[in-house]
């Protein structure tokens, strides 16, 4: 895969997830590579009622991209994304789910289960 972002962390994450995803075989990391690898305009940007529409109980969503703080959440979620607003880690945290970068994710946890919203 060609990577296409200019920003050298986010290009090194990229190259991070298709390598994991491939050693490993978990295709989820090399998905949330290529929906990383967009281009900026086409990036992604959920709103919590999105993941509140999605989310079952305690489940476990990716977003490959920017959460942000329209909407409520009432259940505990554990969500990894490129990053948050202020607004959404407050109210995700407020519903007792967890807020996570998609590298920690990729370190410490597996992802069974896990679904990607974007």
């Amino acid at each position: 895969m060609k990577i296409r972002d200019k920003n050298p962390l986010l290009a090194e994450l990229i190259g991070k997830l298709v390598e994991k995803g491939r050693q490993e075989k978990v295709p989820l990391w090399v998905a949330v590579a290529k929906k990383l690898n967009r281009p900026r305009r086409k990036g992604y940007e959920v709103n919590l009622f999105r993941l509140e529409d999605h989310a079952g109980g305690k489940e476990m969503l990716i977003v490959p991209g920017i959460v942000l703080g329209t909407g409520e959440l009432t259940k505990p979620v554990t969500v990894a994304a490129l990053k948050f607003s202020r607004i959404a880690e407050e109210k995700i945290k407020k519903a007792g789910g967890k807020c996570l970068s998609i590298e920690k994710l990729m370190e410490e946890k597996g992802v069974k289960g896990a679904r990607i919203i974007g």
